[in-house]
């Protein structure tokens, strides 16, 4: 996976008619695309892409959309939220903290 300054690239395709990799940075709002013929040209790309993105939010005032800001908001069953909750009181911390020690677990 590709990642520079806290964006990740996308799914990456290829054009077999023009010979060119392309994607578009993962889970923003805003769409930012960049494309290469080779690995390194397509690692600049997505670097100058992300530069230039920054560049031109700094320059027109606009905050730059993040793809993730730690926040999730989980809907799940009653049941399911009271087990997690008396997990993570057991062990003595948070319903966040329990919750990210799952995730940062997975396989």
């Amino acid at each position: 996976m590709m990642e520079y300054k806290g964006y990740s690239a996308g799914p990456i395709d290829f054009d077999p008619e023009d010979s060119t990799f392309s994607g578009t940075i993962a889970g923003l709002k805003d769409v930012i695309h960049f494309e290469g013929s080779t690995a390194k040209e397509l690692t600049r790309a997505f670097r100058e892409s992300i530069d230039s993105y920054l560049t031109l939010c700094a320059e027109t005032g606009q905050q730059p959309d993040r793809p993730f800001n730690g926040k999730i908001l989980v809907r799940t069953e009653p049941e399911l939220h009271r087990k997690a909750a008396l997990r993570a009181a057991v062990e003595g911390i948070s319903l966040s903290r329990w919750i990210s020690r799952q995730i940062e677990s997975a396989p």
